[in-house]
């Protein structure tokens, strides 16, 4: 047979190869992916409620490191059990299917009751296919390069759900990567950084070129500290920056509500965290935790930001989307347009870790356009956070018994 290579870059998983096998003697062909790009920051689960035939044609990037599970049949496929695949649902279960079937026959006259079992567990998988009940499908893979389509984007789906979290050190050992080292620096030196920028050696994330990364502590008026990190690479030019926050997470909440009403709102500084939300309801558009990262930009970047995010998804506008779809996003692109220019709008941004920021031009008095609301979180916003198993106080061993 012939195997033919491809290595292709698309916007949303940055550089991944094609693998297609074909064989003319018996007309088999098989077609796997490999990611090419870097592991991103951090691993990614998708949860989707499957309810209709329509969830089971949702196209899916699943890697090879990523685990795939249907908790109502206690089935799962192992992480680097398959290899990479570009499919849909139904595929994944016809993959999970043909994998089940490939021994059966042996297994049929070594061990009948064993293959009885599996009998009826294929059984039990093609009818999900049917959708006669609805079922979960959970995609975890800690390299975070896996992907469900949101056939409504750029507006949230309600029956998807996408969390990031941050990697445990066994999936970052099975991923080949090193464990976090501990910083060693003195808390004194602290103070020699706020006028200091720190450079250190890193990859450019577009050509794995290597580049410098700056960092800098920066205070904001009327805020707090945060951590700029800026990378340039002089290879091909690819420009990012990232923002952390400098402080503690807040004992609550923050929902910062903007009514845009001029042009010039356009200029207001924004410090949007990776723990925060933006909606803007006028669009029916939300924008959810951990997607676009940290920045600090104006409103205006952010806006553009967002409008790039929607632009370059190869499943809303390139050749896998639907002319319905990309009227939809044609149509939401140029309100978001009208948004930066002379439609009247809210944009809100909710972090639950109080670590954003949306500049108040007329502090230190109160904007009128500008309101700050402060909330007590939730169970599940402090289960995401990792607070609720967070022991500060009374963790100290107690004294030995007998001395």
């Amino acid at each position: 047979g012939v195997t033919r290579l491809l290595l292709t870059r698309i916007p949303f998983f940055k550089e991944i190869i094609v693998s297609s096998f074909s064989c003319d003697s018996c007309s088999w062909s098989n077609t796997e992916i490999q990611s090419a790009g870097r592991i991103q920051e951090q691993g990614v689960r998708y949860t989707l409620a499957v309810t209709s035939r329509q969830d089971m044609n949702r196209e899916v990037v699943k890697t090879d490191c990523a685990s795939a599970r249907i908790p109502e049949l206690d089935f799962e496929i192992p992480a680097f059990s398959q290899k990479g695949v570009l499919t849909t649902i139904e595929g994944i279960i016809d993959r999970a299917v043909a994998g089940l079937e490939q021994d059966q026959p042996t297994r049929r006259a070594t061990d009948k009751e064993v293959a009885r079992k599996i009998d009826e567990f294929i059984g039990k998988l093609r009818q999900l296919k049917e959708v006669n009940s609805p079922f979960t499908f959970i995609l975890d893979d800690p390299s975070g390069n896996s992907f469900v389509e949101n056939p409504q984007a750029p507006q949230r789906d309600e029956a998807l759900v996408v969390t990031h979290y941050r990697r445990s050190p066994q999936q970052s050992a099975l991923l080949g990567l090193e464990g976090e080292e501990v910083d060693a620096k003195p808390l004194d030196a602290a103070e020699d950084l706020r006028d200091e920028v720190l450079q250190f050696n890193t990859n450019c994330p577009e050509c794995n070129a290597p580049a410098s990364t700056n960092m800098k502590l920066v205070q904001i008026p009327h805020f707090k500290e945060v951590i700029i990190m800026a990378t340039n690479c002089d290879s091909c030019g690819h420009r990012t920056n990232e923002v952390k926050s400098g402080g503690a997470i807040e004992p609550r909440g923050t929902r910062i509500t903007l009514r845009i009403t001029d042009p010039s709102d356009m200029t207001r500084d924004i410090l949007k965290s990776e723990t925060c939300s933006v909606e803007i309801p006028e669009l029916e558009f939300e924008l959810g935790m951990g997607a676009l990262g940290g920045k600090f930009t104006t409103l205006e970047g952010l806006l553009k930001d967002i409008r790039d995010l929607v632009e370059k998804n190869p499943f809303t506008l390139g050749d896998s989307s639907t002319p319905s779809r990309t009227g939809k996003l044609q149509e939401f692109i140029g309100k978001l347009q009208d948004v930066k220019g002379k439609a009247q709008a809210h944009f809100i941004m909710d972090d639950p870790a109080g670590n954003s920021y949306l500049q108040n031009v007329y502090a230190p008095e109160e904007d009128p356009e500008l309101s700050v609301q402060r909330y007590e979180r939730t169970f599940e916003q402090n289960e995401e956070l990792g607070l609720n198993d967070m022991k500060t106080e009374g963790y100290e061993p107690g004294p030995a018994s007998g001395r």
